[in-house]
């Protein structure tokens, strides 16, 4: 897959903002106040779904989430690239999601607040790790997700994260949602940018990610009667019928050394309420 990077403009806003505190620990490298970095370890990779609220025939929010884990005090490869693929007859198409887009310049220039409402398609959180020489540190971001542009006839996404310093703070990672081979009916496809730490460390880390796809916390926006009236988006439509084994869902995640790990995981299909006898 192809590998999109950040936009310049903002790779140029956050080596502006991280410039002070890479200096300091430059100087701290360079003294031998710290130890050198260790080397990255292999990592696993597991992968989580769920539907909110599950009812066969409803309409949902779609949960995404992922864990990347390394040995314990070493440091997991940065992902460049995650595609998850989930099952067929959803209908993402006809949720009533995605009525505007937005750009990457906006997003750049004002956040989501100034994309269009109706843009916005979900969102979450991302927690990403870094080495300070010899310390690991967590650091957690925000997610929102709004449409773009179709690519390819394909529906396009923005996932645009916001995080503390000292490792800023606005990155961009494009999305699609492209037809899928064999059983499934569809794939997320995500490509992430790589940030860097501080010099002579890896790149940062992302190790927990969770988003949402669906009306879930979407309030979206419409002109009646020359009032803008606020109501919340369809959502998801589910299938009547759970097929064998329940959603099956799978995904592949690429890292910057080259490796790759594929994770598996199922949405059970929803036991059945037992009627009373009176």
């Amino acid at each position: 897959m192809r590998r999109v990077g950040c936009p310049a403009a903002s790779r140029s806003r956050r080596r502006h903002r991280a410039a002070a505190w890479t200096a300091a620990v430059a100087s701290a490298l360079a003294a031998g106040l710290w130890p050198a970095p260790q080397a990255q370890a292999a990592q696993s990779a597991r992968l989580g779904a769920a539907f909110s609220p599950y009812r066969l025939g409803g309409r949902a929010t779609i949960v995404f989430s992922f864990e990347i884990a390394a040995p314990a005090g070493q440091l997991p490869a940065a992902l460049t690239d995650v595609d998850i693929e989930y099952p067929q007859n959803l209908g993402i198409v006809l949720s009533g999601l995605g009525l505007d887009v937005c750009s990457a310049p906006i997003l750049e220039a004002n956040g989501t607040g100034g994309c269009p409402t109706n843009s916005v398609m979900g969102g979450g959180w991302a927690v990403a790790e870094m080495r300070f020489g010899a310390q690991i540190v967590s650091e957690r971001a925000r997610i929102s997700i709004a449409r773009a542009p179709d690519e390819g006839g394909h529906i396009a996404l923005l996932l645009y994260a916001v995080g503390p310093s000292p490792v800023d703070t606005q990155i961009l990672s494009p999305a699609q949602l492209v037809p899928a081979e064999g059983p499934f009916g569809g794939q997320l496809n995500i490509q992430l940018p790589l940030v860097p730490s501080v010099p002579g460390a890896p790149d940062v880390a992302i190790v927990q990610m969770k988003t949402t796809i669906g009306p879930q916390g979407v309030l979206y926006e419409e002109r009646a009667g020359g009032r803008t009236l606020t109501y919340t988006p369809k959502g998801i439509l589910l299938p009547n019928v759970c097929p064998k084994g329940g959603f099956q869902f799978a995904a592949q995640f690429e890292f910057v050394d080259g490796t790759k790990q594929s994770a598996r995981t199922a949405v059970p299909c929803p036991t059945r309420r037992r009627q009373g006898t009176g």
